[in-house]
């Protein structure tokens, strides 16, 4: 492929986002004024802080998943995958897979 074609297709991809943004935005325009009419300025309000609860909730549990991930299986796996390449024949990158995958299955039957 060459440079153009690539301009060409980012082009192209640009040009579905904006789509698609202008989609949602109207979405999200006839459901504020749907609230606006039906609840009034104080359910605009309320809808406003379920709506940065909801964000705020989802968000904290991506947070404790990485740091979650972070502590029991990157960190971990690496660690281990060093101490086997230290202590078998293995190599590092042949020992990383199977630590990976133990810590993952640790993380799994964690919770």
């Amino acid at each position: 492929m060459n440079k153009l074609a690539v301009i060409d297709q980012l082009g192209r991809y640009a040009d579905q986002a904006s789509q698609k943004a202008h989609e949602y935005s109207g979405f999200l325009a006839s459901a504020r004024e749907y609230i606006l009419d039906t609840f009034g300025p104080n359910g605009l309000i309320a809808a406003y802080i379920v709506l940065a609860a909801i964000l705020i909730f989802v968000l904290s549990k991506l947070v404790k998943l990485t740091f979650a991930t972070l502590k029991y299986l990157i960190i971990p796996a690496v660690g281990m995958a060093f101490v086997a390449s230290l202590v078998l024949p293995y190599s590092f990158v042949t020992a990383l897979p199977v630590t990976v995958t133990v810590c993952s299955l640790f993380l799994l039957f964690k919770g």
